[in-house]
């Protein structure tokens, strides 16, 4: 993708009924999904997982970009190709995640904050040079009893804009990703208020740190009940509080944003996002980055060994597949009953 700029990755990437497969899981957590099914969290087994997911016949209709972890960016396919350079040939974007995860937040119990500024600079300049053409850092913020505080806010909106302004100083899209979790009790009004003023500090860091708002995309989580709360909004409140939330914290001059799944279920995150994008008028292209609700089918299905790997591949092109109906507001449930 020589000459191309970082606005027109960013626009590549929001590309009418596409989004991204986020497939940028650590060491543990991926350890954890293999685990519970019996699969060896081995380099070997981890790279052809992904090489499978990312061979799906026909992906590229629905996935635009790819997010990839350190490990992925640097390998190569049984045939000697390097894992980036695959995903180019095929029209689909390769991206890194660049954070280096989360710890606590000292003296702020319950609170985290996100590790990787140190070397960013100088690791863009290899991720770029290995293929990646975006980039994404991911905080979390909890909702509990007296969570989230202020400081632990303004300490993850701090570090995000660091991170994008180092990464378009790269020439690179950084996704700017600040969750809200589902864990809790909480209410869909107590999350949107959350949400709103995370939203809010993060931009007013961007502004500060003089990151250019046209050449980045937002990923955030909906706006949901926490999933311990007994009332569940129904999907219709779900679309209305999202809507209304980004509304009031997203500049018009964001271009994109997409939602993350956050624990969801595959059909929870697909019906979800169709309802969203479903709304009108609004200034930003609404899309997806997904990691286990496009990838948990497949994974299943898969199970280490090779003799699935085209069953899989059906299931993670279906989900893909789902999701970029949702994007343009045209999913249907009955969708689900047709084999591909």
């Amino acid at each position: 993708m020589a000459g191309h700029t970082i606005e027109s990755i960013a626009a590549t990437l929001l590309a009418p009924g596409k989004g991204l497969l986020a497939a940028d899981e650590s060491f543990p957590t991926i350890e954890k999904r293999f685990k519970a099914l019996d699969i060896p969290s081995t380099e070997e087994n981890r790279l052809a997982y992904r090489e499978m997911l990312f061979t799906t016949p026909g992906l590229k209709e629905f996935i635009s970009g790819v997010i990839l972890f350190d490990e992925t960016i640097r390998q190569r396919t049984k045939d000697g190709i390097p894992l980036p350079e695959m995903l180019t040939k095929e029209g689909i974007i390769p991206g890194i995640k660049v954070d280096k995860g989360t710890i606590s937040l000292p003296n702020f119990a319950g609170e985290m904050i996100t590790q990787g500024l140190d070397g960013l600079r100088e690791r863009f300049a290899e991720y770029r040079e290995l293929g990646a053409r975006f980039t994404k850092w991911r905080a979390v913020i909890a909702i509990g009893e007296g969570l989230p505080t202020a400081t632990c806010i303004e300490a993850n909106a701090r570090a995000l804009a660091l991170f994008a302004a180092l990464s378009q100083e790269a020439d690179l899209v950084p996704i700017v990703e600040p969750e809200v979790l589902m864990d809790g009790a909480h209410t869909l009004a107590r999350c949107e208020e959350v949400t709103r003023v995370t939203l809010k500090c993060v931009f007013d860091a961007l502004f500060d740190q003089r990151v250019v708002l046209e050449q980045m995309l937002l990923k955030t989580g909906m706006v949901l009940s926490g999933k311990d709360c007994p009332p569940q909004a129904e999907i219709s409140e779900v679309a209305e509080a999202t809507i209304r939330c980004l509304g009031r914290a997203v500049p018009a001059a964001v271009p994109g944003i997409v939602f993350l799944s956050g624990g969801q279920s595959d059909l929870a995150a697909t019906e979800r996002l169709n309802a969203i994008c479903a709304v009108d008028d609004v200034p930003w292209t609404l899309s997806f980055s997904y990691g286990r609700a496009l990838q948990d089918a497949a994974l299943k299905t898969w199970r280490g060994s090779a003799a699935n790997a085209a069953p899989a591949q059906a299931g993670l092109y279906h989900r893909a597949k789902c999701n970029g109906l949702a994007v343009r507001g045209k999913y249907s449930s009955d969708l689900e009953s047709v084999v591909r």
